[in-house]
């Protein structure tokens, strides 16, 4: 069953969803939740069949042409916009699932996405609409959503092989902001409790380590990592935006194209219970 790794991505997203749900009294709403799923499903579906309409114009490797278990993918993105975005309106929901899904088959470059689709979709939201957020703080900072989190996320990304892009990205960004609380003269309590944000680890664990949209190789995802870690601090803290995480990875996801030039590897390809590869 996990022998494709986005099995266990779909199994520990909904479990994170749930617990969330039913633990720490969101106010999410079912339709809402069924809204996105069912946008993001169905614009992948309405996506690649455009992409074989026009197939005739695509010359061979611009975009590899993707497995029917995209599906998988695309409900992954779903929950990833369930757990991080908020609205209290099914078309700001629709919207972001739309081009959270789009995004992928319009930034792309010779078969590669560069944008994670989750984030763009949040951003979108972000930006077009005047009722979404993001609550960093929805998770709360208790310590068995920690090990939760940081276990489940864990064993995905020893599947998937991407494991020290998170490490980098945790250590970078806890030791500049130990060295700020330093510099203030803080109390470490305060500190310890905004590293143990459930938020943070989902940015982290599930979204910053997508292998498709990330750098191929393993030295250009530890600089990758340092480069979004720094970009962070500065947009929380010089430029006070309580969304940094996302907009940092937004921003210079670009980079990913430019490292890939630098730092030549293997694309990341799926490969599914049957042993056969997938695209996207």
């Amino acid at each position: 069953m996990f022998k494709d790794a986005r099995n266990a991505q779909i199994l520990f997203l909904s479990l994170f969803l749930s617990l969330g749900v039913f633990t720490r009294d969101w106010t999410v709403k079912p339709e809402l939740i069924i809204a996105v799923i069912c946008t993001c499903l169905l614009t992948q579906g309405l996506m690649i069949g455009l992409q074989q309409l026009n197939s005739q114009s695509i010359s061979i490797g611009d975009f590899n042409q993707p497995s029917l278990s995209s599906w998988k993918s695309a409900l992954i993105t779903a929950l990833g916009l369930c757990l991080l975005l908020r609205s209290n309106s099914v078309t700001t929901m629709v919207l972001a699932g739309v081009f959270a899904i789009a995004s992928k088959f319009i930034f792309h470059h010779r078969g590669k996405h560069f944008f994670n689709p989750a984030n763009f979709g949040i951003i979108a939201a972000l930006t077009l609409t005047s009722d979404a957020w993001v609550s960093p703080g929805q998770w709360g900072t208790e310590s068995w959503y920690f090990l939760l989190f940081l276990g489940l996320g864990g064993l995905i990304l020893k599947k998937v092989g991407r494991w020290e892009t998170s490490a980098t990205f945790l250590a970078s960004y806890a030791g500049l902001e130990a060295l700020r609380y330093l510099y203030l003269g803080w109390s470490f309590d305060v500190y310890t409790h905004q590293l143990m944000s459930g938020s943070l680890l989902l940015f982290a664990l599930f979204m910053l380590t997508d292998p498709r949209s990330i750098p191929n190789a393993s030295t250009s995802r530890i600089v990758w990592a340092i480069t979004i870690a720094v970009f962070t601090f500065i947009l929380q803290h010089l430029f006070f935006v309580s969304t940094a995480l996302f907009w940092a990875l937004f921003l210079l996801s670009p980079l990913t194209l430019v490292f890939d030039k630098i730092w030549s590897a293997p694309r990341f390809i799926w490969l599914n219970s049957r042993s056969t590869r997938v695209s996207i």
